[in-house]
């Protein structure tokens, strides 16, 4: 009786670990099975560049933008996040059903059916814009990593990034590296989180959601430039594009022939794709506005040269989780949005040029492909050992977003809108109709912008 009574002792540890086990188990199981957390995960796997796409839009480049936002106008401009959303998801669908129905990247369509010279000028001008926007977004996520580990060298953590980024695009798969690209997006719901953190006016809120104001200064129109610069941006348009042919490729569609044949399943996914990513983006932008508008502004700290200065000010106003949640997000969203910086610079060089091009190939039989993206990457790298002003940095690389955006926003909407292109895949009249309002939008506020510098 003793020795089976030490037996049973001994027993009991491990017995009630397994009955843990298995209960725990059987709670997964449950949880699995409901309706509601199956249409999540049905949900979440028909999410893809879309969702990365939106993303990328708010890099660091963009958290510096909407902070400057907040802190000089307060909640005053807050209505531009509603007021983008449809147009920006608008344009990226016109993008994306022209990668599915063509099998083609945007500047092979535009190569195919348009001048030479506007394809070389809209991938030059791309190319030097994005890697302007790298160099600041390598350094934002640099001075992010410093306010949360200050012992880190500002060149260590600038190289230690570009050399993560580099390493990522080229020596990993496609399919491992959408797949980070995705979970990488969710790090963005840590702005969304941060306004909890804050005491907020929501009737305040609400009416500037609503109700727009502007009062044309120079200062403003140049944030409402760099705002829509920032959410309807040229490299979106070209990741958006090349990131649906190489999705179709991933499923097994290597051909050109069988990349053109797109179902009406295909496209319903991708348009819940792409209206999920940019909504994502924009609650983001929205949310930023907001948190920095309640505390900067409010507290008279109207001047934000970086996403890290919004960061910084907002500790003691906001309170160390607010502060830690920022500088976090400026990391996260920066090793999603370099890559989609440089990726999308390279898809646009090598399909004007007859490249081969993608992602989904090796390095050695993509060698000018990813010869663009190294080069991008280093040019930004060096950028930030020049001391450039960032600001100066932003706003040029904003004023370029400026020119090019319209010329392209152009050749996608006459290509998405031509039957003989797009068949029976074209645009619906009121989708183009919409398409040449924001491109027309966007002419008269960079023109303003200009004749504000002038005049």
């Amino acid at each position: 009786m003793p020795e089976e009574l030490v037996e049973k002792v001994a027993e009991a540890p491990a017995v009630g670990l397994e009955k843990a086990i298995d209960t725990s188990k059987e709670i997964q199981k449950t949880i699995v099975n409901q309706p509601q957390v199956k249409k999540a995960r049905a949900y979440w796997k028909l999410l893809g560049p879309g969702l990365t796409t939106g993303a990328a839009d708010d890099d660091p480049s963009g958290i510096a933008t909407y902070s400057q936002t907040g802190a000089k106008f307060g909640f005053q401009l807050l209505w531009l996040a509603p007021f983008t959303f449809p147009f920006m998801a608008i344009v990226q669908e016109m993008c994306a059903r022209i990668g599915l129905v063509t099998g083609r990247g945007l500047a092979a369509n535009i190569r195919i059916n348009y001048p030479k010279w506007v394809l070389y000028s809209c991938a030059t001008l791309l190319f030097i814009t994005n890697t302007i926007n790298i160099g600041a977004d390598l350094g934002a996520m640099s001075k992010a990593t410093q306010l949360i580990l200050p012992s880190f060298g500002f060149g260590f953590l600038v190289v230690g990034f570009t050399a993560l980024s580099l390493i990522l695009q080229i020596f990993t798969t496609y399919e491992k590296y959408a797949k980070y690209l995705k979970w990488l997006a969710l790090i963005l719901l840590a702005y969304v989180a941060s306004v909890f953190f804050v005491k907020l006016d929501w009737g305040q809120i609400a009416r500037a959601t609503i109700l727009p104001t502007v009062t044309f200064s120079k200062e403003q129109i140049l944030l409402i430039a760099a705002v829509l610069g920032t959410t309807i941006s040229p490299y979106l348009f070209f990741w958006q594009t090349s990131q649906e042919v190489e999705e179709e490729i991933l499923e097994g569609k290597t051909t050109l022939e069988a990349r053109e044949q797109s179902t009406a399943a295909e496209i319903k996914k991708m348009r819940i794709d792409v209206w999920s990513g940019m909504f994502l983006s924009n609650l983001v932008m929205y949310f930023i506005i907001v948190t920095v508008a309640a505390t900067l502004f409010t507290a008279g700290i109207t001047n934000i040269a970086t996403a890290a200065d919004a960061a910084t000010a907002l500790r003691p106003l906001a309170g160390q989780n607010a502060y830690l949640l920022f500088a976090a997000g400026i990391v996260g969203t920066g090793l999603l949005a370099v890559p989609v910086l440089a990726g999308s610079a390279s898809y646009a060089l090598s399909e004007s040029l007859k490249w081969r091009s993608g992602l989904y190939r090796k390095l050695k039989s993509a060698s000018a492909f990813y010869g663009v993206i190294i080069i991008s990457m280093l040019i930004g790298l060096g950028i930030n050992f020049l001391n450039i002003d960032p600001i100066k940095a932003l706003l040029f690389s904003a004023v370029l977003n400026g020119l090019i955006a319209p010329v392209v926003l152009v050749l996608i909407v006459l290509i998405s809108s031509n039957e003989r292109i797009m068949g029976k895949r074209k645009n619906h009249p009121l989708v183009s109709i919409l398409g040449w309002f924001i491109t027309i939008l966007m002419v008269v506020v960079g023109i303003a912008l200009v004749a504000s510098f002038i005049f």
